[in-house]
């Protein structure tokens, strides 16, 4: 087991943060769900950006800007 994993099993323990835990985890859930989507289809950032008509850099920054609150969501709780 990972060190995240037992540390984050240790927290899970605090109702406190297990809960603001479940609450963050449909969000996360769903980006994790549209990224891995993107690349099981073996589609790039810029690919994507095409069929949707907008850049690729703006699919870069969204994906960053995502990932990046939730880690610092996740940071807060741990």
């Amino acid at each position: 087991m990972s060190d995240f994993r037992k540390h984050l099993e240790r927290n899970m323990a605090d109702p406190e943060f297990a809960a603001e835990y479940e609450n963050l985890r449909p969000e996360y859930e769903a980006i994790r769900a549209v990224i891995n989507a993107r690349i099981e289809c073996n589609m790039t950032q810029k690919e994507l950006a095409e069929k949707m008509g907008i850049s690729q850099s703006y699919i870069s920054r969204l994906e960053k800007k995502i990932m990046s609150r939730l880690k610092k969501e996740m940071s807060k709780l741990l």
